[in-house]
């Protein structure tokens, strides 16, 4: 089994602008979102990006006006995320999303967000909790945490498994899914056209299944406070307060 890095250098980096429908779609998704849930600098203006990537949610909130520090593993996201981002307010940082208090010593940001099935790469539960705790502490007064992730609690069986991710005429993006009581094994297959021929590159690595029930639970019980939680076409968007 791949670590999520190892995963994502053997098969999602090279496809991960183009599977989410291209860069430009990205950024336009990220700033609808943050317009619809009234997302604008309040406090400090510094906001933290866990599991940046390419920049979708790091480009929109400079855009909106914050200060942005954008943390992932992978160099080769984080350098688009500098290619396209030109003179916005982003530091970005190649280090594990775990290591970010490091990084909010100085002006204690006023919203932290975990997006896109980033928070599901943790190695467990306790890990999770942990993170949300720290994200706690390290919270202004009244800043937001905001999450969004895939909604692995349902099981889906026998031929529902197989998704296509996303086609066109040179890449063809399969995924399969082997369900375990507290994580799901995501098989990825792509298939390149390379000089007149198909080139398979494939990788598995395990996601956390986390229900919104038990994420709501976790930061209540830590003392956040909601202020919208729901499930739209399979992904858990969770806003909370401190």
């Amino acid at each position: 089994m791949a670590t999520v890095k190892e995963h994502y250098d053997r098969v999602l980096t090279d496809v991960y602008s183009w599977m989410f429908g291209g860069f430009d779609r990205g950024i336009q998704q990220n700033l609808e979102f943050f317009q619809k849930y009234n997302i604008i600098p309040m406090g400090s203006g510094v906001a933290v990006d866990l599991g940046a990537g390419c920049g979708f949610q790091s480009i929109p909130l400079a855009r909106i006006g914050f200060s942005v520090t954008a943390i992932d593993l992978d160099k080769k996201l984080l350098n688009e995320l500098k290619e396209n981002s030109g003179e916005a307010d982003i530091t970005t940082i190649q280090n594990d999303l775990l290591n970010f208090e490091q990084y909010c010593l100085n002006n204690k940001p006023e919203l932290i967000i975990c997006m896109t099935d980033t928070i599901l790469h943790l190695e467990s539960q306790d890990k999770v909790t942990s993170l949300f705790k720290r994200v706690f502490l390290s919270l202004e007064d009244n800043g937001k945490f905001i999450i969004t992730f895939r909604d692995l609690d349902h099981e889906l069986s026998e031929l529902d498994r197989f998704i296509p991710v996303k086609s066109d005429a040179n890449t063809i993006f399969t995924c399969f899914l082997e369900y375990e009581p507290d994580k799901v094994k995501v098989h990825d297959l792509v298939y390149k056209q390379d000089n007149g021929s198909w080139k398979l590159n494939k990788s598995f690595y395990r996601k956390l299944r986390l229900s919104k029930q038990w994420v709501e639970k976790q930061l209540e019980d830590i003392g956040f406070s909601r202020i919208e939680s729901n499930i739209d076409r399979g992904f858990v968007t969770s806003i909370f307060t401190k």
